[in-house]
């Protein structure tokens, strides 16, 4: 799974079968940081619950078409989870 930010969100002008009604969001990725990596892309939103600026974790390629019902739609990515907080562990001689 990834990280990512909700930067916008998208009107389709066609909709594929097995698509209604399924949020497309506007993510853009992050490292672990919480940091903009890469360029934003189109992200379904299975979960059909984030909204704009959450953190979100998602899914690429066949995992990304899984997660949808009914599965295989033609996504590449996909919504899993939205996050609250990102905390790293790091060890006493790296503070």
């Amino acid at each position: 799974m990834f990280l990512g930010r909700v930067i916008g969100h998208v009107v389709p002008a066609t909709v594929y079968e097995g698509m209604e009604g399924v949020p497309l969001l506007w993510v853009q990725p992050l490292d672990k940081n919480c940091q903009p990596e890469g360029n934003p892309f189109v992200c379904a939103d299975g979960t059909r619950m984030a909204g704009p600026n959450e953190l979100i974790y998602w899914e690429a390629s066949r995992e990304a078409a899984l997660t949808l019902e009914p599965s295989f739609v033609p996504v590449d990515h996909a919504v899993v989870g939205i996050a609250d907080d990102v905390q790293l562990d790091t060890p006493e001689d790296e503070s």
